[in-house]
């Protein structure tokens, strides 16, 4: 278990530069492709989205098939798109490109789910996920931290040159693909069944429906009455969808498994979650690109000051992972949940009163950062202890899938919040330079948003049962067909 955890710790390295090495230069992003700042937030809203639907899909081809071999796939998906970002030549290029960087986010859940199939016979199983899953969740923080601080220094010292500053990210993701090949041994156990279509098409008719909604209100304002109408239709086919879950004896996404008291909370809070984690980190990095000189709010920060502040941000992220297993030693692991959702709507609430300087800053991230890397180490494991082992993947997956779609949304309002009145008439990927900048009230609006989730998934995760997600009794620990009693 060692070995294989050191090799899935290099998978969670290079996922944390993926996700850590954009966001310093999201700015110089945006004005190489002549974009307004708001227009960022739909790069990750259109990445989210295809997360969303990407995960459930492949955590269940993981317990088909075997969860090294979706690894395999995913990755080698990932490393492809991440090429094609480098050397996108416009806007709607680069966004597809990056669109489909999404299928990375899979990775965790599957590790998470292979770690599990090998410890879930222990006694101690659970506990022993727990900490994998910090081990694992630390060495993605320490990749967010290396990407992001390697990334301002490169944006700097290669000004001018941001194709070749983005052909970072993809060099680690292929060579992530060779490290899974001959590092990752497969999991035992497989699952029967087959993928759900039905329900997957149901589940994209959605999402698409839900995004294209919001992004519909972003470009033509919300006062057109059928742009709400997309939203609704978009709402509407979750009605069909969960019936048809229902039906299924093999669901795309199991609706009874999610009524557990142990679960719902913990797909409930993903969801919440993700707001913050996801939709909030593009426009933490305008803001603090912002010139306060010019625009009377913002930090002024350079590219590479930017990453600085990141890795602090992460450093927290990095110590809430790795306290969280220590912390239910002490308490249990619902307690440990509840508190680390509280710091997360603490955090991002203590932004509305102190915003103007880094020292207020670091401060309000480093709180919102403890509880952050805590849920992002607990909720997976959480969701696999309180899951059927042949539900392992699916329900890890659902934390990710949940997270995401809580991301794409909180994404796509955060691109309406931010838009400046001065360049609404810009249209996606023309803004002039001069009116790039989005307002103060889309800034506070983004971190009340996100301070208020936070506190709903702590009040979320007070009405799961108190010994949930503990270790069980040696000799209640699996049932018959391989459920958890």
């Amino acid at each position: 278990m060692r070995r294989i955890i050191a090799f899935l710790c290099l998978v969670e390295l290079t996922s944390g530069i993926l996700q850590g090495y954009y966001t310093p230069i999201l700015t110089d992003i945006a004005r190489h492709l002549g974009i307004h700042d708001a227009d960022v937030n739909w790069f990750e809203a259109a990445q989210l989205t295809v997360s969303a639907l990407a995960v459930p899909v492949l955590a269940k081809l993981g317990d088909l098939y075997g969860h090294r071999r979706i690894l395999l796939v995913s990755t080698a998906l990932t490393a492809a798109a991440s090429w094609a970002v480098a050397f996108a030549p416009d806007f709607w290029t680069f966004l597809a490109a990056w669109s489909l960087q999404g299928f990375y986010v899979v990775w965790l859940p599957l590790e998470i789910a292979l770690v599990f199939s090998r410890v879930h016979g222990r006694p101690d199983g659970a506990a022993l996920t727990r900490r994998a899953a910090g081990v694992l969740v630390g060495a993605l923080e320490f990749g967010v931290i290396a990407g992001a601080l390697a990334s301002g220094a490169l944006a700097e010292a290669l000004a001018g040159q941001l194709p070749l500053v983005l052909t970072v990210p993809a060099l680690a993701v292929t060579a992530c693909w060779f490290v899974i090949r001959f590092g990752v041994p497969e999991s035992a156990g497989r699952a029967a069944g087959r993928v759900d279509t039905q329900g997957l098409a149901l589940l994209a008719v959605g999402l698409l429906l839900v995004t294209s909604g919001l992004t519909l209100v972003r470009l033509n304002g919300p006062g057109a009455w059928w742009v709400w109408a997309v939203l609704a239709a978009g709402v509407a086919v979750f009605v069909p969808f969960v019936r048809v879950e229902l039906r299924k004896e093999d669901p795309l996404v199991d609706i009874r498994m999610l009524r557990s008291p142990a679960m719902w909370p913990v797909q409930l809070t993903a969801g919440l979650f993700g707001v913050s984690v996801l939709g909030a980190q593009a426009p933490l990095s305008t803001f603090a690109r912002t010139d306060p000189g010019t625009y009377g709010y913002g930090l002024g920060l350079r590219s590479g000051q930017v990453s600085i502040i990141i890795g602090v941000y992460v450093l927290a992220l990095l110590a809430g992972a790795l306290l969280y297993p220590l912390v239910t030693r002490r308490l249990t692991p619902r307690l440990t949940l509840v508190g680390a959702a509280a710091l997360v709507g603490i955090g991002y609430l203590l932004f509305l009163p102190l915003h103007s300087s880094l020292a207020e800053t670091l401060v309000n991230m480093a709180i919102a950062g403890v509880g952050s890397g805590a849920l992002v180490a607990a909720l997976p494991s959480a969701a696999a202890a309180a899951a059927p082992l042949n539900r392992t993947a699916m329900a890890t997956g659902l934390t990710n899938t949940t997270k995401t779609i809580g991301g794409a949304f909180a994404s796509a309002v955060f691109g309406i919040a931010l838009l400046s009145h001065a360049a609404a008439d810009a249209g996606v990927g023309g803004a002039d330079a001069g009116q790039t900048a989005a307002p103060l009230a889309g800034y506070l609006l983004v971190w009340a948003i996100c301070g208020v989730t936070g506190l709903a998934a702590a009040a979320a995760l007070a009405l799961v049962p108190r010994l949930a997600f503990s270790d069980p009794a040696p000799e209640a620990a699996v049932g018959p067909a391989g459920a958890r009693t």
